[in-house]
């Protein structure tokens, strides 16, 4: 994948199904979702990685705890 562009609707995807499959592992540090999504995943890229982490830090950021 080395080259390529990183598809934005990848990342969702992919962020998207981390946390419909793990919905209470995730919050709004990007440093903790970082290393649950290198543990979670196979993705080689570590920019991938790190962008699927900053996409579920911005999303849990938003949703508010009941």
């Amino acid at each position: 994948m080395a080259g390529m562009a990183i598809k934005p609707a990848y990342v969702k995807k992919t962020a998207t199904l981390l946390m419909e499959r793990y919905p209470d592992a995730w919050g709004d540090d990007f440093g903790h979702n970082k290393e649950l999504v290198t543990e979670l995943t196979n993705v080689e890229s570590k920019s991938v990685r790190n962008r699927i982490a900053g996409y579920i830090a911005s999303k849990e950021g938003r949703t508010t705890e009941a």
